[in-house]
């Protein structure tokens, strides 16, 4: 099976690899800066393909294994695309207690993505968060910051639906 990273295309231009450059410049002779370059390199790109991680490992004289244990270490770090809506499935205790797993499941199959992924069309990435702070509505799915709760697989598609035109 084909890894899903080998299926993105990574798709740079001159502009972002400008402000990539700047950014390293910027933040080459601070000490301790890495995380900080590859948050405000993830504000140009969207995310830290291998590519850009190479540039920065190589523009920050870093080996290329410490920036991408950072990116992969991190929550807030993503080394895939972003879609137009973003879909989190709590999986704090509460939710998990109540069937947020079967939900998850059934975004994953309905989108055909996993946790941390982005659909094709680049219409919606998939997480899986900890804790929303919604226990009380468990189980508990967010799109675009919408709050969906007490929620049940079976009305993924027709909450999916909303988003889709």
């Amino acid at each position: 099976m084909k890894n899903k990273l080998e299926t993105i295309p990574f798709i740079d231009s001159p502009e972002k690899h400008a402000a990539m450059d700047a950014i390293i410049a910027q933040w080459k002779d601070v000490p301790g800066a890495l995380v900080q370059v590859l948050e405000k390199v993830q504000d140009v790109y969207g995310y830290l393909p291998l590519e850009v991680q190479q540039f920065v490992a190589e523009g920050m004289d870093a080996p290329l294994e410490e920036v991408y244990g950072i990116v992969t270490f991190y929550s807030f770090f993503s080394i895939y695309p972003k879609g137009q809506h973003t879909i989190s499935v709590c999986m704090g205790t509460a939710c998990y207690v109540k069937g947020a797993g079967d939900i998850l499941d059934r975004l994953q199959k309905v989108l055909d993505v996993e946790p941390g992924q982005c659909t094709k069309d680049g219409r919606f990435s998939l997480d899986a968060c900890r804790c929303v702070g919604a226990c009380g509505l468990a189980p508990v799915v967010t799109i675009d910051g919408e709050v969906y709760g007490r929620l049940e697989a079976d009305r993924v598609e027709e909450i999916l639906a909303k988003y889709r035109d």
